[in-house]
């Protein structure tokens, strides 16, 4: 169990205020649309996954569209510190592109994990994904590795690899992007449902976590099959606000999950977030195995203990029977209702806190 600093001087930075939630007289279907691009970055126009056309752009014109600390490698050979984040030593199955203009250029059966701390490979995917030239900065005397697509650096070649290449291509992981296998992360993935008063607050902040990559806004508990927001605002059928979290335990755990969640609301109140009051408002986890249960109890005991709260915590901890997704439009409602008043006083407040609060933790991090 991680040390409880964060609940001590931080736990009651989250407001907690009315859901205010009102159903929209129609609500509004997701459209689905197929994109070639692996992976989304919409504030870099160039990045593709599919695209080989050669990238010749000014300085300038990358500093516009790559992060900082991607933008100093990539363009002016920046090494980032050894140990960074867990792909060095991932095994994971999956395909690894520029993290600069999304070209292809490895996959997970040419890595290795190596001792030095960067991301290992023996052999590139294609060989004429990335080109080489001599490298004689800092008094030393090496082999630069550069994506052929947009002339990024991505880091050094060396001739001390494994067999069958003896090659070691030793990347910087902020120039990298990975994107697993579908059945390498459906293997992987497990999910977690707990409540803490109006999901859609829950939902915005750990849609940010590292390591979550899905959460859904839903019921849970209770005597009625499949309830219906009306149903459940009744307070009568005894289901819950929740969410349902997808995460990779490979890049987070229970631990880091409850802790947040611990953050993110009063689980003091009975019934209640603010004001907001019934039932479907409760503290609540919903367990799905012994480990959860144990943990989630463990840390209640201790939160309890050690007295981080003024009254002791009343969440409670109930097996899962059935998840049940909420109604389209309150899926991913910050995210598509940000202008609102709602979202502007009370989720966003909480979103940046996170962000500030857990930044260790926000999606991304591990790999910049």
């Amino acid at each position: 169990m991680k040390s409880l600093y964060y609940f001590v001087t931080l736990c009651m930075l989250f407001t907690l205020t009315a859901c205010g939630q009102s159903q929209p007289k129609k609500s509004k279907a997701f459209k689905n649309s197929t994109m070639e691009n692996v992976i989304q970055k919409p504030e870099n126009p160039y990045y593709s996954n599919t695209d080989t056309a050669k990238l010749t752009l000014t300085d300038a014109e990358w500093k516009k569209v790559l992060p900082p600390d991607l933008y100093e490698v990539a363009r002016h050979a920046d090494t980032e510190r050894a140990f960074t984040g867990s792909m060095w030593k991932s095994e994971t199955k999956g395909t690894y592109y520029c993290a600069a203009c999304g070209n292809k250029l490895f996959r997970s059966n040419q890595k290795f994990v190596s001792s030095c701390g960067w991301p290992s490979f023996f052999e590139q995917d294609n060989p004429k994904s990335i080109w080489f030239r001599p490298d004689n900065s800092y008094g030393m005397q090496r082999v630069e590795a550069l994506c052929s697509r947009c002339d990024s650096h991505l880091g050094h070649l060396f001739d001390d690899g494994p067999e069958p290449t003896g090659k070691r291509y030793c990347m910087n992981a902020v120039s990298l992007d990975f994107v697993p296998d579908a059945a390498e992360i459906a293997a992987q993935q497990k999910t977690l449902v707990f409540g803490g008063g109006c999901f859609w607050c829950m939902e915005a902040v750990f849609s940010e976590m590292h390591g979550v990559t899905k959460v859904t806004s839903g019921y849970a508990g209770g005597t009625v099959e499949n309830p219906s927001y009306e149903e459940v605002c009744t307070g009568r059928t005894g289901a819950a606000e929740v969410i349902e979290i997808v995460y990779n335990p490979n890049e987070t755990n229970l631990d880091e999950l409850y802790q947040v969640f611990f953050t993110l609301h009063d689980p003091t109140t009975l019934n209640r977030q603010g004001a907001d009051v019934g039932t479907q408002y409760r503290s609540v986890i919903f367990y799905q195995n012994e480990d959860e249960k144990k943990e989630a109890q463990s840390l209640i005991d201790e939160l309890n203990y050690k007295h981080v709260y003024p009254n002791k915590i009343v969440t409670t901890l109930e097996p899962l029977k059935k998840f049940w997704p909420a109604e389209d439009y309150h899926q991913g409602y910050f995210k598509n209702n940000k202008d609102k008043p709602y979202c502007q006083l009370v989720v966003r407040p909480k979103v940046e806190k996170f962000e500030k609060v857990f930044k260790d933790w926000k999606k991304n991090k591990e790999a910049h």
